[in-house]
């Protein structure tokens, strides 16, 4: 056990520190001047200088790669260049909302993906079943974007019921609550649909083995069949998808965030990119990525939760 864990630990880290590679070379091979970006096209080439000096962007790339990293490591990512403030005040203040709209939406997915899914395979090849499916594939086929556009005409052009858009702020959780209620189902509508068939692919595959007939023709019920024995054992797969799904959620507020105006992390590079400011740009995308990485080193350690054999085998 302590072997395992250690590497996926080594495995952790290693993969953090190609992602950061990746990210600062990607953002340091795009074309055009940062400093000419900032300053605009009327800025001198006094000015632009003294804007490289003070980026650093005259430095070599390891030498600029090294010190980004080393600051990183202590929450230092630099100033942001179109916000004129530390980067990481910037992510501490509009984290909270976007953790909070992935994890609600994480939780509303779970739930109904879960029933959904177990549902369609208790009924497997009856009207709920292919109703469930045609439902599912339909979720997978809409784009989030549109989805959420034809929740905000429903509910609050024509309804009236939620605010269309924007955030109060925490010091009014009724309204924080209120504001986040439909970014929270477009995020969960679309993802819970591609868990749902995954659940019922999972729970029809358990229910085919020798103990659910066995637990069956000892008279158990048909709930406790299925929540009791089978979903218990169809879970690896569903695990699985979740951690993915969770980094997708995270990834998804970037869109969600713009339609519906939350001040979140998916607006700050969606504005960070049009400013492009690099150095925010690369610590949002690389907290993204951590986030992904870490989503699945979790996952890894739910196997062996989930399925003892796994710790055996380790």
């Amino acid at each position: 056990m302590g072997y395992f864990l250690f590497r996926r630990t080594i495995s952790f880290v290693l993969t953090l520190l190609a992602v950061s590679v990746v990210v600062f070379a990607v953002m340091n091979i795009l074309p055009g001047d940062p400093a000419l970006s900032i300053l605009g096209l009327d800025a001198t080439e006094d000015a632009l200088a003294a804007l490289r000096e003070e980026l650093g962007l005259n430095e070599p790339v390891l030498s600029r790669y090294l010190a980004w990293i080393a600051g990183a490591v202590q929450g230092d990512f630099g100033i942001s260049q179109s916000f004129r403030v530390p980067v990481s005040e910037l992510i501490a203040e509009r984290l909270p909302l976007t953790v909070s709209l992935a994890i609600s939406g994480m939780v509303v997915t779970v739930i109904l993906a879960v029933a959904l899914g177990v549902a369609a395979a208790a009924n497997h090849g009856k009207a709920g079943d292919w109703g469930i499916m045609f439902l599912s594939q339909l979720g997978i086929a809409v784009p989030a974007f549109w989805l959420s556009i034809l929740l905000v005409l429903l509910f609050a052009v024509k309804l009236r019921w939620l605010p269309p858009g924007g955030f109060p702020g925490w010091s009014e959780p009724a309204a924080a609550v209120r504001s986040l209620i439909l970014p929270t189902v477009a995020l969960a509508l679309v993802q819970s649909a591609v868990l749902a068939r995954v659940t019922r692919s999972s729970a029809l595959e358990v229910m085919r083995l020798d103990y659910i007939r066995t637990a069956r023709a000892m008279g158990f019920s048909r709930r406790r069949v299925l929540w009791r024995h089978v979903l218990p054992n169809a879970l690896i797969p569903i695990v699985t998808i979740v951690g993915l799904q969770f980094a997708a959620l995270v990834t998804g507020t970037i869109v969600i965030e713009n339609v519906f105006y939350l001040p979140g992390l998916g607006r700050l590079i969606f504005q960070s990119i049009a400013n492009r400011d690099l150095p925010t740009v690369q610590a949002l995308v690389m907290l993204f990525a951590a986030i992904v990485v870490t989503a699945n080193f979790i996952v890894d350690l739910l196997y062996l939760a989930i399925d003892p054999r796994l710790k055996a085998r380790s």
